[in-house]
């Protein structure tokens, strides 16, 4: 087209007001579906404290199967960590006997919760035959105490998160784990805040 002038018109650019609340309205849907998965994360992490757990235990379990060795995993709830330690002539020494670790604090298999990675993920409690601290025979199956032949009883460990309790258990014998959810109402205790 021409105009009066003998200049063609040029087409304006820009965007309509109905492109514009289009994409603003897609916008506000993706939004939607992001922020719910956004507020999701210290969940995951509190799973990937629960993963952390159970492939040190599996790691504990090998451990003494490899070297022929007990091993002992002793949880501090109060300190809210966990350390690997090697048995040594019946005794569970953490101070003296953890395993080495070349990522850990002076060099020790100590796994604290309290770091932010884990999501203010909490022990929150430990049984096993009574006491915080699993014990591993030669054979990877947990034993009542050191240097005892008698097979432990059941026993498990809580990891509470923001909006979850996940229960790591070690079998009787066999020493085979599993991880279940529990209901914070079921538990008995409130979720930390």
């Amino acid at each position: 087209m021409r105009s009066f002038n003998g200049d063609l018109f040029r087409a304006a650019r820009g965007y309509t007001l109905v492109e514009v609340l289009v994409v603003v309205t897609i916008l506000g849907v993706a939004g939607m579906m992001v922020v719910p998965t956004l507020g999701q994360t210290d969940v995951l992490r509190v799973q990937g404290a629960v993963r952390a757990l159970v492939a040190d235990l599996t790691f504990a379990q090998a451990d003494a199967l490899a070297y022929q060795e007990e091993r002992a995993v002793v949880f501090d709830p109060n300190e809210n960590a966990y350390t690997l330690v090697a048995v040594f002539d019946g005794l569970v020494d953490p101070a003296a006997n953890a395993l080495f670790d070349p990522r850990g604090p002076g060099q020790q298999y100590i796994v604290d919760f309290d770091d932010p990675a884990f999501g203010n993920a909490q022990i929150g409690q430990a049984d096993f035959d009574g006491d915080h601290v699993l014990i591993f025979d030669e054979l990877g199956g947990p034993v009542v105490s050191p240097g005892s032949d008698v097979p432990g009883s059941t026993g498990s460990v809580d990891i509470i998160g923001s909006r979850s309790r996940l229960r790591v258990t070690v079998e009787a014998f066999t020493g085979h784990i599993t991880v279940a959810e529990v209901p914070l109402e079921d538990s008995g205790e409130q979720e930390p805040q």
